[in-house]
């Protein structure tokens, strides 16, 4: 049996043209995922491993749907490997794992794969900074405002306990202990 397995990396892109792109390779089952490829801690890739036996093939649109850097490219196709399966890519069609050449071919696209990666986190990196430059504001938005943080602190100051103080402006008491520490 084929199986295929179709990941993309955020929420708002689709999985509808890999999936269309496997059934129409001859799949009889696609697993879909949602996850960073950066992560070799994805539910529905170890589902459809474990689905392999011998003489399956597990197939993806391309590589890098699968992995982003070589040692987890090289452990998923090791464990593929292990179920008796092959792998293939439509993408890479030298890419298949019953061949002679796909080792080397797969050490390859591998660093390719993880040289990407470098990339994507060096733009990131950049947009980042960029918009840190522009005065963009990264990470939660604080539970009190400066106002309420200097009323906080008041309060603890005339005696009000931080539970007290915490109910008074709907925050959880630990809000109010930080507070109180960076202060202090």
């Amino acid at each position: 049996m084929i199986y295929g397995y179709a990941r993309v990396s955020s929420n708002g892109q689709d999985l509808t043209q890999q999936v269309a792109q496997l059934l129409a390779a001859g799949c009889v089952k696609v697993y879909q995922e949602k996850a960073s490829a950066a992560s070799a801690e994805r539910p529905k890739l170890k589902r459809a491993i474990g689905a392999l036996d011998a003489g399956d093939v597990l197939m993806v649109t391309a590589t890098d749907r699968l992995a982003r850097n070589t040692r987890d490219l090289l452990n998923i196709l090791h464990a593929v490997k292990e179920a008796g399966a092959g792998f293939r890519s439509i993408a890479e069609p030298m890419v298949d794992t019953t061949s002679q050449f796909a080792e080397v071919v797969i050490a390859v696209l591998g660093i390719a794969a993880s040289w990407e990666r470098q990339r994507i986190v060096e733009r990131t990196a950049a947009g980042r900074d960029q918009a840190k430059a522009r005065g963009v504001k990264f990470g939660r938005r604080a539970a009190l405002t400066p106002h309420q943080q200097a009323e906080a602190l008041q309060r603890l100051a005339r005696g009000d306990t931080q539970r007290t103080v915490a109910a008074l402006l709907g925050v959880d008491q630990a809000t109010i202990s930080r507070l109180s520490r960076r202060q202090g």
